[in-house]
């Protein structure tokens, strides 16, 4: 038995082939079809399937993560700017197209159903699965389920207002964690081309602008963390996304900022995620065998 797991980002599409033990048999990425997003999604799952029957075992169910704004229980991809789509049944297009059972997910609250049931985060109950990378996004895990909201908006954390009338952000509002602490905000506010990756290494080796940079990336970051640790308590906030692989760079300072944020009461434990870049294709196999399960 195969599964089909799919997560499909604003650039680029990552994917495996999971065995019935969760083995992975085949990985494989492709660039994210801008000018057909739809069409780029559902042949890249035709090929997988195709490539699973090759192997001798034919899928059995696929999971997809999508970016933007998802409705996981109609399998709707509500809205995404990055790559145009709106109101899009995903489900139902890929259950057409691939004649097997498919279930469909948020990219982030995939990873965190990953790092829920394999990762950082298993045994853990309630806690957050933050990814840093281009944007800022969270998964609420309660439970070990992460929560999609009324209406598929839960855990924008990146939107949190923490310097009011600061820096415009793409959400039409000013101030937002994103606009300061994203990689792609901490690569733009020091300016000259220079990356996430060497503006925080140049922060470590004394650089003056880097520093600035860097640090008001953590405060901001520390800031939208301890508003969503006040509303939901968890125990544990686990760090994923490109970002994450700064490691103890970012984690101790993190968790010291959260700490000073957090007086009267302890604050959850930062970790790194177990699963890196894979979570979300991990969520997506393990979505896959829900659908199968569920018939």
């Amino acid at each position: 038995m195969t599964l089909i797991g799919l997560d499909v980002g604003g650039t680029t599409m990552k994917a495996a082939l999971a065995g019935g033990e969760g083995q992975v048999l085949a990985s494989e990425s492709r660039p994210t079809d801008r000018n057909d997003p739809v069409g780029g999604v559902l042949d890249f799952a035709a090929h997988l399937a195709a490539r699973a029957a090759s192997l001798g075992s034919p899928a059995r169910a696929a999971g997809i993560a999508l970016l933007g704004t998802v409705d996981e229980a109609t399998g709707t991809a509500v809205h995404s700017a990055n790559v145009g789509w709106r109101n899009v049944p995903m489900r139902r297009l890929a259950r057409e197209r691939l004649g097997i059972p498919v279930a469909i997910g948020h990219d982030v609250r995939t990873g965190g159903l990953a790092e829920a049931v394999l990762g950082a985060g298993r045994g853990a109950g309630d806690f957050v699965f933050v990814a840093i990378g281009t944007g800022i996004a969270a998964a609420l895990v309660l439970n070990g389920a992460p929560y999609p909201g009324t209406v598929g908006w839960s855990g924008e954390i990146g939107h949190v207002v923490v310097r009011p009338g600061g820096e415009p952000c793409a959400c039409g509002n000013r101030g937002c964690v994103e606009t300061y602490a994203s990689a792609a905000s901490i690569s733009r506010r020091h300016g000259e081309g220079v990356p996430a990756e060497e503006v925080i290494a140049r922060a470590g080796r004394g650089e003056e602008k880097a520093g600035r940079v860097w640090s008001e990336a953590l405060d901001c970051l520390a800031d939208g963390l301890a508003v969503t640790t006040l509303l939901m308590d968890p125990g544990l906030v686990v760090v994923g996304g490109g970002l994450a692989r700064a490691g103890d760079t970012l984690l101790a300072p993190l968790e010291s900022r959260l700490a000073d944020r957090l007086k009267f009461r302890d604050p959850p434990r930062v970790l790194r995620t177990r699963l890196d870049d894979q979570a979300a294709v991990k969520g997506a196999t393990i979505l896959a065998q829900r659908a199968l399960d569920a018939g």
